[in-house]
């Protein structure tokens, strides 16, 4: 009887299912067509942000630490590409959460547990024309969080804030 609520943005069934279709996805070999095949592309998968070149090279352009040649091979041609290169940043979720406990004490608000379980997941591809040049992937595979939380004065604890204010 208690509520619950679940956020579903994702094509797949689990992080590693997501992390699988990016990763099957081969740098300077795979096209735009691969990456529709797996469902991802805008504009048929809603979560999904393009990424302009000048986006892609605030994200990537070397720093003071960091030599052009540490880049990886695909990012330095996306850079190269100019206005050729695009880039797709994916974000899929499952997240579900569950209050749980006695009923009677979260109805009156005494006491209140709350689980949330699931994962998130990001993925980046960079394409030169229509050709992908780089991919990677990252996230939380396993999101299990309880939150807990206790009120002495039931239904009343809200109440004392309110009534100081006026």
């Amino acid at each position: 009887m208690l509520p619950s609520a679940k956020s579903e943005s994702s094509p797949f069934e689990s992080y590693e299912q997501a992390q699988q279709a990016i990763e099957s996805l081969v740098p300077m070999k795979s096209n735009v067509a691969a990456v529709k095949e797996l469902g991802i592309a805008p504009p048929h998968y809603a979560n999904t942000v393009i990424l302009t070149q000048a986006d892609i090279v605030r994200r990537f352009v070397p720093s003071a630490l960091l030599q052009r040649q540490d880049l990886d091979p695909g990012l330095l041609a996306c850079l190269q590409a100019r206005n050729a290169c695009r880039g797709w940043e994916v974000s899929a979720s499952r997240i579900s959460k569950n209050r749980t406990g006695n009923f009677l004490a979260d109805f009156t608000n005494f006491s209140r547990r709350q689980e949330t379980t699931g994962w998130r997941f990001n993925g980046l591809i960079l394409l030169v024309d229509d050709l992908v040049v780089f991919r990677s992937w990252g996230g939380q595979p396993r999101i299990s969080e309880l939150e807990i939380t206790k009120n002495p004065l039931g239904p009343f604890q809200d109440i004392g804030p309110a009534v100081l204010a006026r």
